[in-house]
């Protein structure tokens, strides 16, 4: 194994800046900033022995020094900043006097924003987001497998150990999603996460600002966006404000007693969402749920602290600003403070209009759900500015339809009444839809590796209102005992790694079955691109009668009709009952047949088969050729 290459960045970060024989910078958070932001304010936080004995000093047109906060520990500082409207791009020297003298310098930069930074526009319901567990995806770059200052060693054989997946695995495959359709992805999260075991979800993080070498590195990780944006695919940043991991830095030195919530004592949250709309709640309870901790090994962050408040808003900032982000899912969004989250979302949305973040609501009930998106207007009031969610009611009730026998209130008839709840949404249409994700069974697990069931749950998705995403290997059918083992759920991506014998880029391996639910997610992804209809139409759907959900897309001269049935044997479904919508003798393209219609009185529909047809045109399917 090579040794590690630090590059010029992450020296600067993360090893100390040796400047006299009495202080040394060891840290400076924000590194960098960027002049133009629409926030005038910056504040930096500085780590050094002794640090809050000196007195900072600096000399720059449009840049002031509003106050310098000194906390518990003596070896933190926070500088306020204000940064004129009109400050220029450009270095200069913050000087830490002692007894007026200079006992240390940083050389501070302020960055020229590259053009139409805060206009850059976010996922949205065109895109198709692709998940990737990045330690399970592909091994691009074997050298990082292992680094002298990572405590946890790759162990392939091990499912919840390190497995070896990077950055670069990614970037070498980026065509493999873009042939697919897909036109985002979402990474779990890839920011350094050096603790002793189970360390390759990246949910416990130990360093904010730094990529974990094992994926790579800040500027493979900034240069993944470039490559993705010449390809067309957008990068969404899974991002944790909630909590950190035990061996953070910052945890053998805390800059003040509430740095963390329950510092002294562990104390796990109860996962009670409820409690933040509960009117009868009480306040043990919601504290219990709010300052909890997960587990022992991810310590509960205190968003009151407006210390930690302003820390955890720049770095987000700063990582959409850095790596070009196109979007941030917000894990655990229900569980930090909520009058934090709200100040956080605005903040975001403020310096980029068009962006979008989604927040994780792990909730059957949509009402808990709707609560936290921009625009809903609240019985206690509350506010924020975040655009999307999570759709897990809708995930549930879409699983639970295509298991469940047909009856009156049972089977398609749950996915429908849940999507018939979209009036408690601000706006629905930005809603994130799923089958499956990295914390729940695969959905071939959860539909008892049906494929008739999965390719109906498919349909769904790619189809219905919102926003689609679809989970690394879905698309190969990759399954789980579906017992929720995460290190199962979470399984090598095929043909990521050298000597695989089953590669899913060549179709080496692969079965029939495999092959033919490739194509069929190619189709329906390639056909979805151009479709304005699916992207922005409006919806009507009809309740579901004898086993058969049927519903509409139109906007403008656009028009998708999408049948879905469950039944064993093929049936004819009246059209009349859709003459709504559906002029009698429209014509149609099934697009996943290529079949040609007339859509009159019937309509003779398979067993156990997604129907979608676009109406009023003749749409010819994509050549095999095109598809494989």
């Amino acid at each position: 194994m090579k040794p590690f290459s630090l590059s010029f960045f992450t020296l600067l970060v993360c090893l100390p800046l040796v400047l006299s024989a009495q202080t040394k910078i060891e840290r400076l958070e924000p590194a960098f900033w960027w002049a133009g932001m629409q926030d005038s304010q910056l504040q930096l936080m500085v780590y050094g022995e002794n640090i809050a004995a000196t007195n900072p000093q600096l000399d720059y047109p449009g840049v002031q020094i509003q106050q310098i906060i000194k906390v518990k520990s003596p070896n933190y500082l926070f500088l306020d900043l204000i940064l004129a409207p009109d400050v220029q791009p450009g270095t200069f020297s913050i000087a830490f006097h002692q007894d007026d003298k200079p006992v240390a310098t940083y050389d501070y930069e302020l960055k020229q924003r590259k053009s139409g930074s805060a206009e850059r526009e976010g996922f949205n319901p065109s895109d198709v987001i692709y998940l990737i567990t990045p330690d399970r995806f592909a091994n691009g770059n074997r050298d990082n497998d292992n680094t002298p200052d990572t405590k946890e060693q790759t162990d392939r054989s091990n499912k919840l150990g390190r497995h070896g997946g990077d950055i670069q695995g990614i970037v070498d495959h980026l065509d493999y999603i873009k042939n697919l359709g897909f036109t985002a992805i979402w990474l779990n999260p890839v920011l350094e996460n050096n603790m002793q075991e189970v360390s390759y979800h990246g949910y416990s993080t130990t360093d904010f600002y730094r990529v974990d070498p094992r994926f790579g590195s800040n500027e493979e990780y900034q240069q993944l966006n470039e490559v993705a944006d010449e390809k067309g695919i957008k990068l969404v940043m899974d991002m944790i404000l909630n909590h950190c991991g035990s061996e953070h830095w910052w945890m053998n030195d805390l800059p003040t007693n509430d740095w963390i919530n329950f510092p002294d004592e562990y104390n796990q949250t109860n996962h009670r969402r409820t409690t933040i709309q509960d009117p009868y709640r009480s306040s043990i309870d919601y504290k219990k749920f709010s300052d909890g901790w997960f587990v022992p090994t991810m310590p509960d962050l205190n968003q009151n602290n407006p210390l930690m408040a302003r820390y955890l808003i720049q770095n987000s900032i700063w990582w959409i600003e850095y790596a070009g982000l196109e979007g941030i899912r917000m894990d655990t969004y229900s569980y930090p403070d909520k009058d934090f989250m709200s100040d956080w979302t605005c903040a975001v949305m403020n310096e980029y209009p068009n962006f979008n973040i989604v927040g994780e609501e792990w909730s059957p009930n949509p009402a808990i759900v709707a609560h936290w998106q921009g625009g809903k207007v609240n019985p206690n009031g509350y506010t924020s500015c975040l655009p999307s969610m999570m759709d897990f009611p809708l995930q549930i009730a879409l699983t639970q339809g295509l298991i469940a026998e047909e009856s009156f209130s049972g089977g398609l008839t749950q996915t429908y009444e849940m999507l018939a709840n979209d009036f408690l949404y601000a706006d629905p249409s930005n809603l994130v839809v799923f089958p499956d994700n990295h914390d729940m069974d695969r959905f071939f697990a959860q539909v008892n590796q049906d494929i008739n069931l999965f390719r109906l749950g498919i349909s769904f998705i790619l189809t219905t209102r919102g926003i689609p995403q679809i989970y690394y290997g879905t698309e190969l059918l990759m399954t789980n005992p579906g017992n929720g083992d995460h290190g199962l759920i979470r399984e090598d991506f095929p043909g990521g790694w050298p000597n695989d014998p089953v590669n899913a880029m060549t179709g080496k391996g692969l079965t029939a079955e495999q092959k033919e639910t490739k194509k069929f997610f190619k189709t329906l992804l390639q056909w979805r691109k151009d479709n304005a209809a699916i992207h922005n139409g409006k919806l009507m759907h009809y309740a579901p009668d004898n086993g058969i959900y049927v519903y509409f897309r139109y906007l403008g001269d656009q028009k998708v009709m999408v049948v879905l049935s469950k039944n064993e044997e093929e049936v004819t479904l009246d059209l009349s009952r859709f003459r709504e919508i559906l002029s009698e003798g429209e014509p149609g393209t099934e697009i996943l047949t290529g079949k040609q219609l007339i859509l009159d009185d019937e309509l003779q529909v398979p067993a156990r088969t997604p129907m979608i047809i676009n109406v009023g045109k003749r749409k010819q399917r994509l050549s095999t050729a095109e598809i494989e």
